[in-house]
């Protein structure tokens, strides 16, 4: 009696197991989509904003820092939504607005010490 009360017990755990991760595949499954969905929705507005080139020089900036890319699509976004922006930015635009966000240009400026003889 005791052991078919135990594995009544054992089985009952092993679906409540597999109930439980069933449940977080489907939570990370439906997080997984919302952020499909919320990258297709900003990729369809970026291209409404952005001309090709523009377009392109972010997908440069996204490659070598996703997350500024991340920024810089949201406040065009926003942007767009307040009205402050033409229909659709150059790629002039877009490096004026790059600069104004990054503040000044840096200019790179290489020095070295030479060994004293």
């Amino acid at each position: 009696m005791a052991d078919e009360l135990e594995e009544i017990r054992r089985r009952r755990m092993q679906q409540l197991m597999a109930q439980q991760m069933q449940g977080q595949q489907q939570e990370a499954m439906q997080e997984q989509m919302r952020e499909a969905e919320i990258n297709s929705q900003i990729k369809l507005i970026i291209g409404q904003i952005l001309s090709p080139e523009a377009r392109e020089r972010l997908s440069n900036i996204r490659l070598a820092r996703p997350s500024q890319a991340r920024q810089i699509e949201i406040l065009l976004i926003q942007l767009k939504q307040a009205g402050r922006l033409p229909a659709q930015l150059t790629d002039k635009d877009f490096k004026e607005i790059l600069l104004k966000i990054t503040g000044t240009r840096r200019e790179g400026k290489v020095s070295y010490n030479r060994p004293s003889e």
